[in-house]
C-alpha cells in the first residue's frame, strides 16, 4: 500500500477501462467495417457492464497497412469509421454517463502517406528529412547492397527493418513494415510536433492515451547489429538497441512536463522488450513523472519461445504465472508504482484459449476463472472487447486465406518460403496461427445469433469472418433474464459482478496489500493469494488444470466462507480448513479474517 499519510487513490487506478478494435466491434453503415457511431450505440452496454473508460485502439486516417497502427494525419478520421464530428459526438455521449475516452497514440512511427514523411523522403535537403531515421547503405565483399545492420522487422521476420529508397539512394528504418517509417525522435522539431497531437485529442475532451511501443522511440544512434539468435535467419531482433534507449525516460519527462501535466490524464505504455524492474519504475513510480503504468507483457510472453520470435509455441507451467503475478504484484505495492492488469488485447490469442481450455465442456469455466482473477488483483483493470462473453480462438479448420493481420501474412509466407512442400511444418505453421495470431482477437464482436454475429446486417460480407460459434457465444444470450431462455450466470454476468465486487471492496482489491499463498516455483496447478486492507481480508484460490486439484489451507489463514466461485452462483460448501478438492478450472473467493 502507499507510504503512510499519502493519499494515492487516484480516478484512474479505480477504473475499468474496455479496448475496442473499432474496424471489428459494431458496423452501423452497412460496409462491413465497424465505425465510431457503432461504439457510440453501444455505451449503454459498456455502463452497464461497469467500464468507465473506453479506449480505442487507432481511427486515425490511415491506409490500413496494419490495421490503423500506419497513421497518416493524427488530426483527422479515417472515412472507414466517420468523422471529427462522430468522435466529437462520442465524447459528448461518453460524458453524459460520467464515461471518458482514451485515445491510442502511435508515434514511434507514421505512415508513409504522412506529410512529414513524404516531405522527408522528397529529397535529402528537405527541411523534414531528419525527422526520419535516414542511413546510407553499407556493401558486402562482392559490392551488393545491404542495409545499415541486420535487424529484422518485427512484423516481418525474415525481412530487413531497413526499407531502400530509391530515389534518395538511402535506406529508412521501418521497425514494423515498410509502410510504417520510425520518426527520429532526436529531433526536437518532431517532439514539439507530437506534444501538440497530445494537445489537441486533449483540448478535444480525450482524458488520456495508450501510448504504442512507446519504449522504442529512443534508439541507439551508433545503430549496431543485434545479436544473431536465429542462424537460419539473415536478419536478427535488434530489440536491445531500439527498445528502453538511452534517451526514452528525458523525453518520457518531456512529454509529462509539456503536456500531460497540465491536464487530469490517464497514460499507459506499451512497452514490449523491457523486464528490468528498476527500468520500469522509472517510468511508473509515483514520483517518476512519466506515465501513470505500463502493459507488463511477461503474462501475454509466457507461451513465448524465450529470447526468440513471438510466432512460436512454447509450453508454459502455473509457476510460471504465479511467479510473474507475484513478482510485480509485491513489486508496485512495496515500491510505489502502479499496475495495469489485462489478459487480452489486440495483438493476443484469446485469453480462455491461451491459458485455459476453450472446449465447450470447461469455455466458460476458464473464462470466468480469468475474470475471477483479474478482478482481485491490484492495478487499473483492462478488458478487451468479447473477453467479458468468454469469446476464444477462431476453429483450427480455418485455411490460411481467412487470416488477415499482416503478421500473420507474412508469417505463413516465410515458413512455405523456407519449407516449399513440407506438409508437417504447413500443419505446424496453421497451428502457430491458430494458437497464437492476432486474428484471434480481431475476429468481429459477437453481438447476437443473427447472421454475422449482429456485427454488420445479413447481406453484408464483414472484413474478417466472424467466429464459427457466434450462434452460441454472444452477447444476447449472455444478457438474457433467465425466465427468456438466458443464463444469469453466464460469463458476462459473472464479469459484471465480478466489477461491482472490485468497486465495492476497492480498498482491497485495488489499493490492498497482496500475499502468495504457498512457493511460486511449487509444480501443482494452484494459484492462490490474499487481499487484504485494515478492514476486509479476501483470499482467491484458481486452479489452472482440466484436473482435479488438492489445495491445503494454510493453518495460519482464517477462512470464514466462501463468496463466491465460479461453478455455482453464490456461497460454496467447500471446507474452510484442512484439504480443499478444487473441480477442473475451478476458481474461490473466500473472506477471511484481517
Amino acid at each position: 500500500m502507499a507510504p503512510s499519510g499519502i493519499d494515492r487513490h487516484r480516478w484512474w487506478k479505480e477504473a475499468v477501462v474496455y479496448q475496442i478494435y473499432p474496424a471489428s466491434f459494431n458496423d452501423t453503415n452497412d460496409d462491413g467495417w465497424g465505425d465510431v457511431k457503432g461504439i457510440t450505440s453501444k455505451l449503454d452496454y459498456l455502463k452497464e457492464l461497469g467500464v468507465d473508460v473506453v479506449w480505442t485502439s487507432p481511427i486515425y486516417k490511415s491506409p490500413q497497412a496494419d490495421m490503423g497502427y500506419d497513421i497518416a494525419d493524427y488530426k483527422d478520421i479515417d472515412h472507414r469509421y466517420g468523422t471529427l464530428q462522430d468522435v466529437d459526438n462520442l465524447i459528448a455521449e461518453l460524458k453524459k454517463r460520467n464515461m471518458k475516452l482514451m485515445m491510442d497514440l502511435v508515434v514511434n512511427h507514421t505512415s508513409n502517406e504522412h506529410a512529414w514523411f513524404q516531405e522527408s523522403r522528397s529529397s535529402k535537403d528537405n527541411p523534414k528529412r531528419d525527422w526520419y531515421i535516414w542511413k546510407k547503405p553499407k556493401f558486402d565483399a562482392q559490392g551488393n547492397r545491404q542495409p545499415p545492420n541486420n535487424w529484422s522487422q518485427i512484423l516481418g521476420e525474415m525481412n530487413s527493418a531497413w526499407t531502400w529508397d530509391e530515389a534518395t539512394q538511402e535506406y529508412y528504418l521501418s521497425l514494423f513494415t515498410p509502410e510504417q517509417p520510425d520518426l527520429n525522435w532526436e529531433n526536437p522539431d518532431v517532439r514539439a510536433a507530437v506534444h501538440d497531437v497530445l494537445r489537441f485529442w486533449l483540448d478535444r475532451g480525450a482524458s488520456g492515451f495508450r501510448m504504442d511501443v512507446i519504449n522504442l522511440i529512443s534508439k541507439v544512434q551508433s545503430f549496431p547489429d543485434g545479436e544473431v539468435v536465429a542462424p537460419d535467419h539473415q536478419y536478427q531482433p535488434g530489440f536491445k538497441y531500439f527498445a528502453n534507449g538511452p534517451r526514452l525516460h528525458e523525453y518520457l519527462k518531456e512529454i509529462n512536463r509539456e503536456v500531460l501535466s497540465k491536464y487530469d490524464t490517464i497514460t499507459v505504455g506499451e512497452m514490449p522488450f523491457v523486464r528490468d524492474e528498476d527500468e520500469v519504475l522509472k517510468v511508473v513510480g509515483a514520483e517518476a513523472g512519466e506515465l501513470n503504468m505500463i502493459f507488463i507483457f511477461e503474462i501475454v510472453d509466457i507461451d513465448n519461445v524465450p529470447g526468440s520470435y513471438r510466432m512460436a509455441l512454447h509450453p508454459w507451467k502455473v509457476s510460471d504465472l504465479r511467479r510473474c503475478m507475484n513478482r510485480w504484484q509485491k513489486l508496485m505495492i512495496e515500491r510505489d508504482g502502479w499496475n495495469s492488469l489485462f489478459c487480452e488485447n489486440h495483438d493476443n490469442p484469446r485469453s480462455v484459449s491461451r491459458y485455459c481450455d476453450d472446449s465447450d465442456e470447461y469455455r466458460e469455466l476458464g473464462a470466468k476463472l480469468l475474470a475471477l482473477m483479474q478482478t482481485t488483483l491490484a492495478g487499473t483493470l483492462y478488458v478487451y472487447q468479447g473477453e467479458e462473453l468468454g469469446m476464444r480462438n477462431v476453429p483450427p479448420t480455418w485455411g490460411p486465406e481467412e487470416y488477415k493481420d499482416i503478421e500473420s501474412v507474412n508469417y505463413y509466407k516465410k515458413m512455405m518460403s523456407m519449407y516449399p512442400g513440407d506438409e508437417e511444418k504447413r500443419r505446424h505453421a496453421m497451428e502457430v496461427l491458430q494458437k497464437k495470431s492476432r486474428d484471434n482477437c480481431r475476429a468481429p464482436m459477437q453481438w447476437t445469433e443473427e447472421p454475422n454475429a449482429g456485427f454488420c446486417s445479413s447481406d453484408v460480407e464483414p472484413w474478417m469472418r466472424v467466429n464459427d460459434d457466434y450462434p452460441t457465444v454472444n452477447a444476447a444470450v449472455q444478457m438474457a433474464p433467465k425466465q427468456a431462455g438466458g443464463n444469469d450466470f453466464s460469463v458476462r454476468q459473472f464479469w459484471k459482478r465480478g466489477l461491482e465486487n472490485r468497486k465495492k471492496h476497492k480498498d482491497v482489491f485495488i489499493y490492498g496489500d497482496f500475499e502468495l499463498l504457498g512457493d511460486e516455483n511449487d509444480a501443482g496447478d494452484v494459484f492462490a493469494y490474499k487481499r487484504w486492507s485494515r478492514d476486509e481480508a479476501f483470499v482467491v484460490v484458481l486452479n489452472f488444470s482440466g484436473q482435479e486439484s488438492q489445495w491445503n489451507v494454510p493453518s495460519a489463514l482464517k477462512i470464514e466462507s466462501w463468496a463466491a466461485g465460479n461453478y455455482e452462483v453464490g456461497s460454496s460448501d467447500k471446507p474452510l480448513t484442512g484439504a480443499i478438492t478444487l473441480r477442473p478450472w475451478e476458481g474461490l473467493l473466500g473472506v477471511c479474517k484481517t
